[in-house]
């Protein structure tokens, strides 16, 4: 996801390791290539989005080029600057920002991530964890099966999901194989933020903006087993 909502953080926070699912079929209207930032606009946020080329059906996320034909980039910091100009660690942010520029990018797997990576490191999250890419593991299939050998070759004892996969995930074959399923309870703890009433669903962006390196204070969360989080 393109510099995601506090609580992807959350799940980084939790595990061992961290894999990016990034072979897998582009979701159009997902948040793989956009976020929402926090505004004084009417309806009280903005979406950054990272524009594509070539979208077609069927394309994976780490085969999708961005378009850099469109300035993209100049727009989502001026876009920002209007947002944070008077957030006190604003500088922070859009100096994180940049650097994510700075790298030659070329596809919307590779901007997400790197997005991401950043702002792990930014909060220091990345200690004792280790991190994977799905398309560097080799290991082939789809859906539930595919998320259970990936487990399996890592070692896992317990997999951490977010919401989206109660909708998919085949509870009973990591459960038979002695695997625990633990769905995010996220705390989504309110933080000094601008412009009236608190959203915790925007950008980690908001959180650096607002709290600087003090907001990793704000990511914290726990999990909650799987039949209970279903019933």
């Amino acid at each position: 996801m393109y510099f995601p909502w506090v609580g992807m953080f959350e799940q980084v926070n939790l595990c061992d390791a961290y894999v990016n699912y990034d072979d897998v079929q582009f979701s159009k209207g997902s948040f793989t290539n956009r976020v929402q930032i926090k505004t004084n606009s009417s309806n009280g946020f903005n979406w950054l989005t990272v524009p594509l080329k070539q979208l077609k059906l069927g394309i994976l996320i780490n085969e999708l080029e961005i378009n850099n034909q469109k300035n993209w980039q100049n727009q989502h910091l001026e876009m920002l600057k209007q947002a944070y100009k008077n957030a006190p660690y604003f500088k922070e942010m859009l100096g994180l920002v940049r650097d994510l520029f700075d790298f030659p990018l070329t596809t919307i797997s590779e901007v997400s991530m790197k997005s991401m990576e950043l702002s792990i490191n930014y909060f220091d999250l990345a200690a004792n964890k280790t991190f994977y890419d799905a398309s560097r593991l080799g290991i082939e299939g789809g859906s539930s099966e595919r998320v259970y050998q990936i487990v399996k070759y890592l070692n896992g004892t317990h997999y951490i999901t977010g919401h989206g996969a109660k909708n998919y995930l085949d509870h009973s074959l990591f459960e038979n194989n002695s695997i625990r399923v633990e769905y995010m309870n996220y705390l989504k703890l309110p933080y000094p933020q601008q412009f009236s009433t608190f959203n915790p669903y925007v950008s980690i962006l908001d959180l650096i903006a607002n709290i600087g390196k003090q907001g990793k204070e704000y990511i914290k969360s726990s999990t909650i087993y799987w039949k209970e989080f279903l019933a």
